[in-house]
């Protein structure tokens, strides 16, 4: 018994040791609350959120700065995960609120989100530039004054024609002839994105772009 105790001991002292971290950095995935916008296109932001989560062990178990966050340490990096509740187009409110709050630089902000100009399966990673068309991108430069944080744009395809209403398509989801390209493109994501956060934004180009 005293070998458990021990082992309780260790994993209380590491994990008050990783708080002692101060909060580096924010991962930023973007996305709209609400069961019927669970699995859209929309949402592929809150879909690689939850991937990463899943492997590095966290979870989204607090409401803060108009967010579901996760407390996440890395290695020696200690960061925010962001799943913003304000609605996509006003996703830039949480991330203001955050980067204020920890003194945070547009830098050290990574934004995942979807990208209706990239095919299913294809990734982008940019460390900074324009929204695209992407509206919660643009919240995220309006709020912070800034597009010079890096981005991972995850392709969830091009409307099928021209007169087809865009928020229609944002909000479909993702038809099953097209999971699998789908599924692939969430991984890249998170694999991109544990790149960025230590500090491989290059690498992840390379690799994924």
């Amino acid at each position: 018994m005293g070998n458990i105790f021990d082992l309780f001991r260790k994993i209380g002292t590491k994990t008050a040791a990783q708080e002692t971290l101060p909060i580096t950095g924010l991962v930023v995935c973007l996305g709209n609350p609400g069961r019927e916008y669970e699995a859209t296109r929309h949402n592929a932001g809150f879909m690689t959120a939850d991937r990463l989560a899943a492997r590095l062990g966290a979870r989204f178990d607090k409401a803060k700065f108009h967010a579901l966050v996760a407390d996440v340490t890395k290695g020696n990096k200690r960061f925010l995960m962001m799943k913003p509740q304000t609605y996509m187009n006003n996703s830039g409110e949480a991330v203001r609120e955050a980067a204020s709050f920890y003194k945070i630089a547009p830098e050290q902000i990574l934004v995942i989100s979807d990208d209706v100009s990239l095919d299913v399966g294809k990734v982008r990673i940019r460390r900074k530039g324009s929204d695209g068309g992407q509206k919660g991108l643009r919240s995220v430069i309006a709020e912070l004054g800034s597009d010079a944080f890096p981005r991972i744009r995850v392709g969830v395809g091009q409307k099928p024609r021209p007169d087809y209403d865009m928020v229609d398509w944002v909000l479909g989801k993702i038809p099953e002839n097209e999971r699998p390209a789908f599924d692939e493109a969430l991984e890249k994501a998170c694999e991109a994105a544990l790149l960025v956060v230590d500090g491989e934004l290059e690498r992840a180009m390379n690799l994924y772009n």
